[in-house]
């Protein structure tokens, strides 16, 4: 790998674009600004396109009749840093460890992306052009729902009109697997507010004598699963499509399986929907999850009170032929069900996206496939779904009318979203191999 490469990236990196937090919209503006640049520095028409929240980074080569159009979709912002101290080092100071980039962004998304860049960068200095029409569209808000995204799509379809889109923001079932993700999980979120008191009451002279509405929460939130893991809302699953044998099969042969989960998770003991795999329970089974619950005195010591609120969030990851607004009104109607007496439930919606799979026998998919054995040769390929959500492929599909194919690099000990997350250097320079030999694939 060329030095000048890892220096890019550590330049990429360095950028603290964490799109969801006000004081760093000026960081998000200059890393696209910076990616720009590289991207023209590559050869490419690149253009910064202004949306009401953070640029998008559009940029392609001179299109010519009688080719593939090919977009490659990425995201330049990032998650928060938080708990800071849990980091090893500074999360936008990246070093290397044993072959591994610590650092914010390093695999979600910047690592990937750059990867395609680099890749395009490479071919195009060998070649003097891809063997494709090529779009890149890297976009800074993918971490706040991609909340600008749909309404470009649909003022630039024209411009953005191609045959296929390649995203690489998925993982790897493990170190030196070439994994094809032919499907993601959907996803619904939802905030619960409960109050009960008009203010916070002394325990002593009103316990007893009023519903604690920390308790109710506490109540409601357990009324989401029975005790096989189940999810007890009635007809969650009613329209969930169950696995196929031959999928079935396949990920039984992988090596990713209930060791390695325990492992990278840190329980003692994994557990889950009864009558699946641990695998299949987080790549093709639904799931109602508690993503916080609080309320009433957070301080040292005691303080005795009843409070007068409590709250929790909730996301439910959904998966074929599942609908968000479809099982957010079957959540409602449980939540209110199991509201305790003297309870008033509030319940907001947030974000939402549908759940997406793919034909991974397709032409497509069969070279995508191809590539993968290119950039890692010798190696064994997953197919597999991926328990996450990526919502914006079925706005692509919806807009654009395009399928997607999703190349994923990052390995299950990633830690995106956390402290220490890290990416491999093997997989970024795999990640270059992977666009050349995609893009020449996808040609033919």
């Amino acid at each position: 790998m060329q030095q000048s490469h890892l220096d890019d990236l550590f330049a990429f990196i360095r950028f603290p674009s964490v799109s969801t937090e006000p004081r760093h919209k000026d960081d998000v503006a200059a890393c696209a600004a910076w990616l720009a640049g590289k991207l023209t520095a590559i050869g490419l028409q690149a253009q910064i396109h202004a949306t009401p929240g953070h640029p998008i980074v559009t940029a392609r080569n001179v299109h010519k009749p009688g080719r593939k159009t090919v977009m490659i979709y990425g995201h330049y912002d990032v998650q928060p840093v938080d708990p800071v101290n849990e980091w090893t080092n500074p999360p936008f100071e990246p070093v290397v460890r044993d072959g591994v980039i610590y650092a914010r962004g390093s695999t979600d998304n910047k690592g990937q992306i750059l990867g395609h860049v680099l890749g395009v960068g490479e071919t195009v200095k060998e070649k003097g052009d891809v063997p494709v029409n090529l779009i890149f569209l890297i976009e800074g808000e993918e971490e706040v729902g991609s909340k600008n995204l749909e309404a470009f799509l649909t003022a630039n379809r024209d411009l953005l009109k191609c045959d296929i889109i390649a995203i690489s923001d998925t993982g790897m079932v493990a170190r030196d697997t070439p994994t094809f993700t032919y499907g993601l999980r959907g996803i619904a979120a939802m905030e619960l507010r409960v109050s009960g008191p008009s203010t916070d009451l002394h325990s002593g002279i009103y316990g007893g004598a009023v519903m604690n509405p920390a308790t109710a929460i506490a109540r409601i939130v357990a009324s989401l699963h029975g005790p096989d893991g189940r999810v007890a809302v009635p007809g969650f699953y009613d329209d969930v499509v169950d696995l196929q044998t031959w999928e079935r099969e396949a990920w039984q042969k992988l090596p990713f399986g209930d060791r390695e989960i325990q492992s990278v998770t840190g329980v003692p003991e994994l557990f889950g929907e009864a009558g699946y795999s641990n695998v299949e329970r987080t790549w093709a089974r639904p799931t109602a999850e508690v993503n916080g619950i609080w309320g009433g005195f957070q301080g040292t010591g005691s303080k005795t009170v009843i409070p007068r609120e409590a709250f929790a969030k909730l996301t439910f990851r959904l998966v074929p032929n599942q609908r968000p607004a479809d099982v957010m009104a079957k959540v409602r109607a449980h939540l209110e069900k199991h509201t305790p007496p003297g309870i008033r439930l509030e319940i907001t919606v947030g974000h939402s996206g549908e759940p997406y799979a793919t034909d991974p026998h397709s032409d497509f998919g069969k070279a995508a496939q191809r590539a993968l054995a290119t950039a890692f040769p010798g190696r064994e390929l997953a197919l597999i779904r991926e328990g996450g959500s990526i919502p914006i492929v079925n706005t692509f599909k919806r807009v654009l009318g395009v399928e997607t194919l999703l190349l994923g690099l990052a390995l299950p000990d990633c830690r995106a979203h956390a402290p220490d997350e890290n990416f491999p250097v093997e997989n970024f320079v795999a990640g270059i191999r992977l666009n050349r030999a995609l893009l020449e694939e996808l040609a033919k």
